[in-house]
């Protein structure tokens, strides 16, 4: 790329046009510090070329800034010279004294030029600067409300390559958005107001419509097997005598027509004497199947076959054109889908249905078989949705706010991949039809299930974090995963930053971090979103719900950024930056099923926890309980009444000092219920004795009932057993409580993000007597610890996958994913 001479960085003319009617100079930088920081880190060496354009009956002179040359010169391939966020001096002097206004469709710009006089001499001058807004922009010279001058710019990002980067975003937030609008038809069947413009172009609709052609005719089949119809009211003139129960219509009909009574010797009686009707008119009810909802049907394959006309017309005249011989089986396969319809059409049931003369929205066409399959695939075809909200208002495309709505749309996107989803709200209906709620002091949500272990996956734009201790918080992302075992959330901070640091030569970034990155400031909004985003603890202090918070920025270069500061960060205190593009989205990707496939254990070791918590956090998750045997009714019920739990001395064993809790496992026979009952916090350890024995007492404050009780499923205990609070809350069935080594606590710990169904095989039936656990069995899988070899064993049918155990320690992520894969096999 040219190098700039230090004299072409002040301003300089960019454009002098010369017409009949005036001269207009626009002055700036030709350049920006940023795009070029942009292009030296660029792998080829290309220039991007500006459009540029003018219109105008009497024009004479056009000039524009060429960078290579320096100067002024003919318009031709230029290289850009307007940039977002850039300031550029507009003048405009009128030649022949009349006055001149300015018009530009964004209000901003229109009232940032104005008319400036000088004596008897006018003049429009004012700066224009385009904030973040790139494309084209155009604006016109008016006398007289009459344009005389017309300039179209091109305005180009500093922060994105425009003819690869911007154009995908635009193109990629649209095709989610209107995915997002076509799932939202399939799983509610709402309608939506068509659109008359903007249709599809031609070879879209053949392909839309030779995809659903047969569904449409089958849903067409079943309304004529079922349709919808009404009952319709008649009259007929009938005998007198024949004339049963009267509406407010017979009744008119007698009172405007007394000719049509006659004297009898029994009938109503009027004025001393005794009348009867000789005839009126009798309600008649009739079936009829022409209601709005079959006329409407009826529309839709009229309106196909005029689609369908049309598509074969413009095949067949663009052939002649380019005297080529259209393709035989393509024009078949049209005329054959245009008779198909026509003959339905045809169909004596269609025939009496008359012709739509009004706007339908009917819970028929929402909700009955066949038509809501009619309308359903109508609307996929005509893709005439119409999508309303701010997002396709912005005439002048406001990037920073793109990029962040495609960060939110992306992430949704990458979850939807892996994880099925349940709900969103980003497109949403009301009366006029489809709308987007995707703006800003809105909140949008994407709802996801993990297809396996069933956890709810929360995608969140704008989720506003009030009733803080300091001051509300509201982040672009937050990503909110379910962990089976836990009674909270694990939330993620996704922020986009459009912004980046190119790490110049010899600046302090460069210097610090070697390469480009996100922005100092924007990393210590990361902090401070993780440090404010709490929740309180009932009879406890505040709690941080958020575990982790990153940035993303708009750069392309994933590989060279995995060296960076801001990086490493992110493994160290789950603070950081990742490079998020459309051609860049590997790290974030692979960032995001990492964190849904962290166990809940693993993402509290990377906590950063204030200073001298750990220890205290430590014990207070490893208390330790003794769950002792009860083998009689007689016992259990004094204990229950006395609040206390007792149990022979010579029984107890090495390590029962520690326990803090004491929980009462109920033996078969004692009670409808056996297995583990209660528990409740040890309050004082008494020794007694008891029929010359010597036993330990422990009090109990109160007892606690566990739900679900955790059963015996085969195993029981003989005397007692130790085990973590954590555990017994956790536990559904006696073996989990075995459980002493971490590695067997971190594999039953995955296995019940899986399911709820596990069972365990002890070499023991008596818990306190097993030495080991042998197997773990879930759906069709078994898990064996093999100890001799440390390894672990995931076998499914014939087929055996082996993890290190040392790998549970080192990578758990790594073997739940294998568990996955298995499952998923």
């Amino acid at each position: 790329m040219a190098s700039l001479p230090t004299g072409s960085r002040e301003d300089v003319e960019l454009v002098h046009i010369e017409t009949d009617e005036l001269s207009l100079i626009l002055k700036g930088k030709p350049y920006h510090n940023r795009y070029e920081g942009l292009k030296q880190y660029r792998i080829m060496d290309y220039h991007d070329v500006m459009e540029f354009s003018v219109h105008g009956d009497t024009t004479q002179e056009i000039k524009v800034y060429d960078i290579n040359q320096q100067q002024l010169v003919e318009p031709s391939r230029l290289r850009p010279i307007f940039f977002e966020n850039g300031i550029y001096q507009l003048i405009v002097i009128p030649k022949n004294g009349q006055e001149l206004t300015f018009y530009h469709e964004h209000p901003l710009l229109r009232q940032a030029v104005s008319l400036v006089k000088f004596g008897h001499q006018s003049m429009l001058m004012g700066n224009l600067q385009f904030q973040n807004e790139v494309g084209f922009s155009t604006f016109e010279i008016r006398a007289n409300n009459k344009k005389i001058l017309q300039v179209t710019l091109e305005i180009f990002p500093s922060k994105l390559d425009y003819k690869n980067d911007y154009k995908k975003l635009l193109d990629e937030v649209n095709d989610e958005i209107y995915n997002l609008a076509f799932h939202f038809i399939r799983k509610t069947y709402l309608g939506a107001r068509l659109k008359l413009d903007g249709n599809p172009s031609r070879t879209e609709f053949y392909r839309l419509i030779s995809h659903h052609f047969h569904q449409f005719l089958q849903a067409i089949s079943r309304i004529e097997q079922q349709p919808h119809y009404k009952l319709e009211k008649t009259y007929e003139k009938v005998r007198g005598d024949q004339l049963r129960k009267l509406d407010s219509t017979s009744r008119n009909y007698l009172r405007k027509r007394s000719s049509v009574f006659a004297e009898v010797e029994k009938g109503i009686l009027f004025e001393s004497k005794h009348l009867m009707p000789i005839e009126g008119l009798q309600i008649k009810k009739e079936l009829t199947f022409d209601t709005i909802e079959n006329r409407y049907v009826k529309w839709m394959m009229v309106r196909l076959v005029h689609k369908l006309e049309d598509l074969l017309e413009s095949i067949l005249n663009w052939n002649k054109r380019s005297l080529v011989e259209p393709d035989p089986d393509l024009v078949e396969g049209i005329n054959k889908m245009i008779n198909q319809l026509q003959a339905r059409l045809k169909n004596s049931f269609w025939t009496k249905i008359s012709k739509l003369d009004r706007s339908v929205m009917s819970l028929v066409l929402q909700m009955s078989p066949g038509y809501r399959d009619a309308f359903q695939i109508y609307l996929t075809v005509s893709k005439g949705l119409v999508l309303e909200g701010k997002i396709y208002q912005m005439s002048v495309k406001d990037v920073a706010t793109l990029y962040e709505y495609w960060t939110f749309l992306k992430l949704g996107q990458i979850l939807g991949r892996k994880y099925k989803l349940l709900s969103q709200d980003i497109v949403q209906v009301n009366r006029e039809g489809l709308f987007i709620n995707l703006e800003v002091n809105k909140t949008a949500k994407r709802v996801f299930k993990h297809p396996i272990t069933n956890e709810e996956i929360v995608l969140t734009y704008q989720k506003y974090e009030g009733g803080l201790p300091t001051l509300p918080q509201k982040p672009d992302t937050m990503l909110s995963i379910e962990k089976r075992g836990r009674d909270y959330t694990f939330n993620y901070i996704f922020d986009a930053k459009y912004r980046i640091d190119y790490a110049q030569a010899d600046s302090n970034y460069q210097k610090r971090y070697k390469t480009p990155g996100p922005m100092e400031d924007d990393i210590n909004t990361m902090h401070r979103y993780r440090d404010s985003i709490v929740a309180s603890v009932v009879d406890g202090p505040y709690e941080r719900t958020a575990f982790g918070a990153y940035v993303l920025f708009p750069w392309y270069d994933e590989i060279t950024y995995q060296g960076h500061h801001f990086y490493e960060s992110i493994n160290k205190v789950n603070i950081g930056g990742l490079p998020f593009l459309p051609n860049a989205t590997t790290l974030v990707e692979r960032f995001v099923e990492r964190l849904i496939d962290k166990c809940p254990e693993e993402i509290q070791q990377e906590g950063i926890l204030p200073r001298g918590l750990l220890a205290e956090w430590k014990s207070s998750l490893d208390e330790t309980v003794l769950v002792g045997l009860v083998s009689n009714a007689e016992d259990y019920d004094h204990f229950i009444k006395q609040g206390y739990y007792s149990i022979p001395g010579e029984k107890l064993k090495k390590g029962w000092q520690e326990a803090k809790y004491v929980a009462l496992y109920v033996k078969s026979g004692v009670r409808t219920e056996n297995g583990v009952l209660v528990y409740g916090e040890i309050q004082e350890v008494q020794p007694a004795r008891i029929n010359e024995k010597d036993v330990i007492r422990f009090k109990v404050g109160y007892w606690i009932n566990l739900n679900p009780i955790i059963k015996p499923v085969h195993y029981g205990i003989s005397s007692y057993i130790l085990t973590t609070l954590n555990t017994l809350k956790e536990a559904k069935e006696l073996p989990e409580l075995f459980m002493k080594s971490k590695d067997e606590m971190q594999v039953w710990r995955m296995l019940r993000r899986v399911s709820d169904q596990i069972k365990l095989d002890l070499n023991h039936a008596y818990l306190d007597q097993a030495s080991q656990i042998t197997e773990y069995s879930i759906k069709e899988i078994r898990v064996r610890m093999n100890k001799g070899k440390s390894k672990i064993e995931f076998i499914k049918n014939k087929e055996i996958k082996t993890v290190e155990v040392e790998e549970l320690e080192k990578n758990p992520t790594g073997v739940f994913r294998v568990l996955m894969a298995i499952l998923a096999g």
